[in-house]
């Protein structure tokens, strides 16, 4: 699903994946309308805002998949700094990953600051069900 995929249209895919969750789940979708550094999603439920970032993976490592957190540019004038995960950014990741397993995990949760790696017990209370 996600393998050869361009890295903006793999972006896309998970966003779409957060997306059609998020909606099921009962929460009115935000897009911020330019780029946002620290959250791609916010999810309106009524009482509470909910600030999402997105990630998506391909890479297996020890059978699982590793999630990359931290930004390391993207274009030809990185300046090589390198930024971490900082969960005070935003309150839940959404990862999907190749095949199309998916996890909800909320930031204060999260065991790392630059990857993490999902389909292990660490993380398994937080996948989501195929539906």
């Amino acid at each position: 699903m996600l393998r050869h995929t361009h890295p903006r249209r793999q972006g896309d895919l998970g966003e779409a994946a957060a997306i059609d969750w998020l909606i099921r789940t009962g929460a009115n979708v935000l897009v911020p309308l330019f780029h946002s550094p620290d959250y791609d999603l916010v999810a309106d439920y009524g009482d509470e805002l909910v600030r999402v970032q997105v990630k998506t993976s391909t890479f297996v490592r020890n059978g699982r998949f590793e999630v990359c957190l931290c930004t390391a540019g993207g274009n030809r004038s990185w300046s090589g700094l390198v930024k971490r995960f900082d969960p005070s950014r935003y309150d839940l990741l959404f990862v999907l990953v190749e095949g199309g397993r998916r996890w909800c995990i909320p930031s204060e949760a999260i065991g790392g600051s630059t990857s993490i790696l999902v389909g292990g017990p660490k993380y398994a209370s937080y996948e989501l069900g195929s539906e």
